[in-house]
């Protein structure tokens, strides 16, 4: 899978996407993760990238110029574009499998007040956004999506059912407490029904685990 992005802080994106499972992705040729500095198509001597908005209010708008020039010399007409921001449709696991089937990405990552809505009409294909809040900079919530969506590649992680048997997994409800050793730490035990051997009984108490958690904090996820 190529992915790539647009951005002011290519930094924000090149160091999550080198480090731990990324990286070796990375590496084993999985994923090829191209980062473009919007600077550099900036206008003038100063490269310049942003204004004031039409109409007033605070903060600047990036321009729509240096984003053209960009996508035409990119000419990617396979690629689907995403727009991250706050603004778009929240992104779930459904909508991480859902671009994992994809084999090209661009994550256009805004700054300041956004941008220009001329690039977004006529270049990106859809907007996301990861929460409802709003962060500094569009390029973080970009690492998080391809996080995301590249650990659903296979081949990527070291058992292609980790994936699967997680929160949203094939439930999707949110996954319930896991032990490892000591068995006995601090007069805490682990549950005698993981120590049992009993692949039926560990998989209902499992499955039981799962239920509670999700009706104690996501129970809008029960239905």
């Amino acid at each position: 899978m190529l992915l790539e992005a647009i951005t002011l802080f290519p930094e924000l994106i090149e160091v999550p996407m080198r480090t731990s499972i990324m990286g070796r992705a990375q590496e084993k040729g999985i994923i090829n993760v191209q980062v473009h500095q919007l600077r550099e198509h900036g206008l003038g001597r100063h490269r310049q990238v942003d204004d004031t908005p039409f109409g007033g209010g605070p903060g600047m708008v990036l321009r729509p110029e240096p984003l053209f020039d960009l996508f035409e010399k990119l000419d990617r007409p396979e690629a689907r574009i995403i727009y991250m921001s706050p603004a778009g449709r929240p992104f779930d696991q459904a909508a991480a499998h859902r671009l994992a089937s994809e084999s090209h990405l661009i994550f256009l990552c805004g700054h300041y007040e956004g941008i220009d809505q001329r690039v977004i009409d006529h270049w990106v294909d859809e907007e996301l956004s990861i929460g409802d809040y709003v962060l500094t900079n569009g390029a973080i919530a970009a690492s998080i999506v391809m996080d995301a969506v590249v650990r659903l590649l296979p081949g990527v992680l070291g058992d292609d059912l980790s994936s699967v048997e997680e929160s949203f997994g094939s439930t999707g409800l949110l996954e319930g407490p896991q032990y490892t050793k000591p068995t006995e730490f601090r007069d805490m035990r682990v549950p005698e029904v993981l120590l049992s051997g009993n692949h039926a009984k560990i998989a209902a108490w499992r499955a039981e685990q799962s239920r509670m958690k999700t009706e104690a904090v996501r129970p809008d996820l029960m239905s």
